[in-house]
C-alpha cells in the first residue's frame, strides 16, 4: 500500500533529556508523522468516518509525547508510535521523526533527532 497521511512540523514543548536543565526547563521539539493507511474508501466517499482525523492524531501524539518525561528521544518517539497504533485501527504503520534542534551538544548543527517506524502486528491466520 502506498497511501499515507502526513503531519509535519508539530511543535511541542516538553521536558525530555538526560541533562538536569532539560527536565527542569524543557525545550522545543518538532515532530513529523507519516501514517500508512488504506485511503481508498475515503478517497471515494469524502466522509471523515472513512479515514483518520488529523486533529485526533495530533491530540493523541501530543499527549503521548508530553505526558511523561523521557530521557531518550527514542523512547519519546516510541511512545507516540505506540499511542497512534493503539488509538487508530485504520493505521497499519506509523513513521515518527522527533527533531531536537536545541540539543545540548558542543557543536554547531542544524538539527538532531530520531526516526522510527512501527507496524501494526496483525494476528497470523495460517
Amino acid at each position: 500500500m502506498t497511501d499515507a497521511i502526513f503531519i509535519t512540523g508539530l511543535v511541542i514543548h516538553a521536558r525530555h533529556g538526560v541533562m538536569e536543565h532539560e527536565t527542569a526547563i524543557g525545550q522545543r521539539f518538532i515532530i513529523d508523522l507519516e501514517l500508512s493507511a488504506d485511503l481508498s474508501e475515503s478517497s471515494r466517499t469524502d466522509r471523515l468516518a472513512d479515514t483518520v482525523s488529523y486533529s485526533s492524531v495530533v491530540a493523541i501524539a501530543s499527549a503521548a509525547f508530553k505526558d511523561s518525561n523521557y530521557r531518550l528521544l527514542e523512547r519519546a518517539a516510541g511512545a507516540v508510535a505506540d499511542a497512534i497504533l493503539a488509538a487508530f485501527a485504520r493505521i497499519d504503520a506509523v513513521k515518527v521523526t522527533v527533531h531536537k534542534p536545541h540539543a545540548p551538544i558542543a557543536a554547531i548543527f542544524e538539527d538532531v533527532g530520531v526516526t522510527l517506524t512501527r507496524t501494526r502486528q496483525r494476528p497470523y491466520h495460517g
